[in-house]
């Protein structure tokens, strides 16, 4: 067993930014607990944001982006990913116009993230089919 390093973070589970403490061994975090001095939390965690860590080191996580290529899946690199998303959104928007673009954000990423996603769609598609299911 190695060390154990801990290290303050913001939980990514979804926008509230609670404050997390994590423990780190051996490179794999191994525990997760509220940060006390975080004011968004005190200290407390949802079940999501204290427990569901284990998928960050899940085996069948993607870590590089994939493209398909003749029918199947292949490795590519962000360079590439990018340049073959750029082109479609680019194909799509020629073909039938901004509007049949849209876009679907979600709750779990920052308001930061969210307003750069909709800021997108509006400024650079020119559609204004932005949604989330952050609604009631």
């Amino acid at each position: 067993m190695g060390e154990v390093t801990q290290v303050k973070t913001v939980c990514g589970y979804c926008g509230t930014g609670c404050g997390l403490v994590l423990d780190i061994e051996d490179n794999q975090i191994v525990k997760i607990r509220g940060d006390k001095t975080a004011p968004v939390n005190k200290g407390q965690t949802c079940v999501k944001g204290g427990f569901a860590y284990k998928y960050v080191h899940a085996p069948s996580r993607l870590k590089t982006p994939l493209i398909r290529k003749a029918g199947k899946l292949v490795q590519a690199t962000w360079d590439e990913a990018y340049e073959f998303i750029a082109k479609g959104l680019s194909s799509i928007k020629n073909e039938f116009g901004p509007e049949a673009i849209s876009m679907f954000a979600c709750a779990r990423t920052t308001n930061e993230s969210n307003y750069v996603t909709q800021k997108f769609m509006r400024t650079a598609i020119g559609s204004n089919n932005i949604d989330g299911c952050n609604r009631t």
